[in-house]
């Protein structure tokens, strides 16, 4: 984002705990005083937050919680209080996280409300950037009666005020969940209370003798005055993107009732539903395709997607409003166009459209309308891979540009972190309806190294400390920036850090398949059928994980292993043996079988140095360790030349003149290469580009100029043929590719017979 019908229950599942308070915990949660949410001052060091509080089990937060999920769905996620994370390269991030939560003072994140209702902040002031009062709040109060098309001449700022909060309320509402701190559910409920205070003052408030808003369910921290003048179409810096704060809000709600049990929280979300349907219900077909077309003044987030989720949470008896609403969200150009596969997004502002598409999924589901779910996969094929850099990022300047360019789409500020956050939503809820393995290899290569990457390795009491852009130009820092408080990275970055663990098991609709997706240490608790189970991993450091039943389900159960589409050389092992079961690169690998208490999965996944080249561009490359991003440090500003055939086996993976030391750190040649993941804010290369000048095998130097054509070299199309069964066949790849080139005219008898003799001396079937 740039700065300046009532049934269906048919269709979904829902799973109710012990709602707002079970027996024997509401004593202890009234004991704790809600007062103790607010952080000391900003500069404050973490190191008094480093430490959990008290506790509830992870059972007893699953029983508090609502979880609702599509009869479509044929898989779908675990709670996040099912799954807890165990040491590995994402724990820094996630401890970093939680000493902001405990830490932070829910008066800041209330002050935008407060003042805008009216009511005292308790000395709080916002927490900064775009969550700020603005140069005009007082008047930017106003309600649609009192708002005429350009009144607002102070500009944009102070206009998405309450996004952030929105975020917050998320982010530890999910804290909660995967710890039980009962702290965190207290800074849970403290805002909700905050923000239903809020409400009813909004409703109390009156212009010329009527209420001042058009609806008692209205809540924001400005006035409803950008909502009527976005009607009118006004543009951004007049308005920013009211219904993108909407969204934060009502999401920030809708979680703290599913994952803290605040039915406090439904409420205001269903107030907040029925006044939408009431503003959006009474505008044309013309009128909303045009709002929501708007550069970002039109941005919604995903309202289309929470109003679908409230209709399936709702018992209210004019729900049917929240499904109604939903729909007339939808741009139906887009749509459309993505069902048709009619490409449609360059030049359109990325992540304004990435967070409509889970909404359409989940339409679809709720409707049974597949239009808006093939309308999600052929999105999802536009962006991924043909608009993704490296580390699973998208858009230059926050915009896309042409279909099928990644090099040549490389500018000063490419890869929103919010595009990133939004694009994993789309690519694990496609996955929850059709089990294709290239959405979880996507979300494995973007959480790995653009989210957990975006975390700045640094504790803070202040802010989430999460970069802006992911850049992938030469000399690139990340937009850390002052952490990016009050940003919309910032507040995705609030709600990132603690869900790690949401997408490395999912479940079938029935309880009887596990899908195991990503290979992060970590514990399972499946409450359904029985199974427990604990992953022993340090991956990506090492190849090796393996998964240990310490509770068996009573019946059969299938275990889908994913084996990645980069992989090679895959091995699984039941209890020491090998399990006997397909294992093929971008695939799951199935073992069905009744386990028992101490059965083992033991998965290798070979890690190894290659390339990847850009897609429109073959030598603009970066280097990968298994599914590792690596980066040069360099602060040059232009691609930095390197070559590498000499240094490729037969497998075409970079094995020569290379040492590994400890975190995945690599040195080739003069270059140090470090994991994107780290957090380190250097400045970096993502891509480098490739300079063979002389073709070159294992260190044996033909002398003769790496001839090209049709925008490939001679030895790239030798090495597109690897990996080798052997060196006979590397030979011969060698031998028709140069003849080939020698037919073509771009290579002389002498120097074909020159290359023939370097490859035929090459020790490439040896070690280092």
């Amino acid at each position: 984002m740039t700065p300046e019908s009532e049934s269906g229950i048919s269709r979904r599942n829902v799973v109710v705990g012990g709602g707002v308070a079970l027996a024997g915990m509401a004593a202890a949660v009234a004991l704790l005083d809600p007062t103790q949410a607010r952080a000391a001052a900003p500069r404050q060091s973490g190191a008094a937050f480093r430490l959990a509080g008290p506790a509830r089990s992870a059972q007893v937060v699953r029983a508090g919680q609502t979880l609702v999920y599509p009869d479509a769905w044929s898989v779908r996620p675990f709670p996040l209080s099912s799954v807890k994370l165990g040491q590995s390269v994402f724990t820094r991030a996630l401890n970093q996280h939680l000493v902001l939560y405990r830490a932070y003072s829910v008066d800041k994140i209330l002050a935008v409300f407060r003042r805008n209702a009216g009511l005292p902040t308790n000395g709080a002031t916002p927490p900064g950037g775009w969550e700020e009062y603005g140069p005009n709040p007082e008047a930017q109060r106003w309600g649609p009666r009192e708002y005429t098309r350009g009144q607002n001449t102070a500009g944009a700022g102070g206009c998405l005020r309450g996004h952030y909060g929105g975020h917050f309320l998320s982010g530890v509402s999910m804290a909660y969940a995967a710890t039980g701190e009962l702290a965190l559910l207290n800074k849970v409920n403290a805002i909700v209370d905050g923000l239903e205070e809020c409400r009813a003052a909004l409703a109390a408030q009156e212009f010329q003798g009527a209420p001042r808003y058009s609806h008692p369910g209205f809540l924001s921290a400005y006035g409803e005055w950008q909502f009527s003048a976005l009607e009118e179409f006004a543009p951004y810096g007049e308005i920013w993107a009211p219904y993108y704060t909407l969204h934060k809000i009502l999401a920030g709600l809708l979680d703290a009732h599913a994952l803290a049990g605040s039915a406090k929280a439904l409420q205001l979300a269903e107030g907040i539903g029925h006044w939408v349907y009431s503003r959006l219900s009474k505008c044309t077909p013309a009128q909303l395709a045009r709002m929501w077309g708007s550069y970002i003044a039109g941005e919604y987030g995903g309202m289309n997607e929470v109003l679908v989720e409230l209709y399936w949470r709702s018992a209210d008896p004019q729900k049917s409003e929240f499904l109604d609403a939903a729909q007339l969200f939808t741009l139906h150009t887009l749509v459309d166009a993505c069902a048709t596969g009619t490409d449609t997004l360059n030049g359109k502002h990325a992540n304004q459209h990435i967070p409509q598409f889970p909404g359409y999924v989940k339409l679809a589901a709720e409707t049974g309308d597949d239009h808006y779910l093939d309308a999600t996969k052929g999105f999802f094929d536009m962006v991924v891979p043909g608009r993704v850099y490296a580390h699973g990022g998208t858009g230059e300047g926050e915009l896309w540009g042409p279909a099928n360019t990644v090099a040549g789409d490389i500018g000063p500020r490419n890869a929103e972190s919010c595009a990133a956050y939004n694009m994993l939503k789309v690519a694990s809820y496609l996955f929850f309806n059709e089990q294709d393995p290239k959405y979880m290899d996507y979300y494995e290569r973007t959480v790995l190294n653009h989210i957990l990457g975006g975390r700045r390795n640094q504790e803070s009491t202040n802010g989430p400390e999460n970069l802006y852009m992911f850049p992938v130009q030469p000399g690139a820092r990340k937009e850390y920036g002052n952490g990016n408080i009050g940003t919309c990275c910032g507040g995705t970055g609030l709600e990132s850090h603690v869900k790690y663990q949401e997408g490395i098991y999912f479940r079938s609709a029935d309880e009887s398949e596990l899908y195991v997706n990503l290979y992060i240490a970590s514990t399972l608790t499946w409450d359904e059928n029985g199974l427990e189970l604990e992953q022993v991993s340090s991956y990506p450091e090492s190849d090796t994980s393996t998964l240990t039943i310490t509770a068996a389900p009573s019946g059969p159960l299938k275990v889908h292993l994913r084996i990645p589409a980069w992989s090679r050389g895959a091995e699984i092992e039941v209890n020491g043996t090998p399990a006997g079961v397909a294992v093929e690169p971008g695939s799951y690998a199935t073992i069905e079988r009744t386990w028992a208490a101490g059965d083992t999965i033991t998965v290798r996944i070979p890690l190894t140095v290659r390339v990847e080249a850009a897609l429109d561009r073959a030598d603009i490359q970066t280097l990968m360790y298994g599914p590792v991003v690596l980066t040069a440090t360099s602060s040059a500003t232009s691609y930095l030349k390197v070559s590498l055939a000499d240094r490729l086996d037969l497998g075409g993976n970079v094995s020569r003149g290379i040492t590994k030391t400890a975190a995945n750190v690599f040195t080739i040649g003069s270059l140090s290469y470090e994991p994107a993941y780290n957090g380190r804010d250097v400045a970096y290369h993502m891509y480098f580009q490739r300079n063979e000048p002389t073709v070159t095998f294992a260190g044996q130097d033909s002398g003769v100029a790496n001839a090209r054509r049709a925008g490939t070299t001679l030895l790239d199309e030798v090495w597109a043929q690897a990996p080798f069964a052997d060196r006979s066949a590397f030979l011969d790849a060698v031998g028709e590719v140069s003849s080939a080139y020698l037919a073509a005219g771009l290579l002389t008898a002498r120097n074909r017979q020159k290359i023939l003799l370097a490859a035929g001396r090459a020790p490439i079937d040896g070690g280092k």
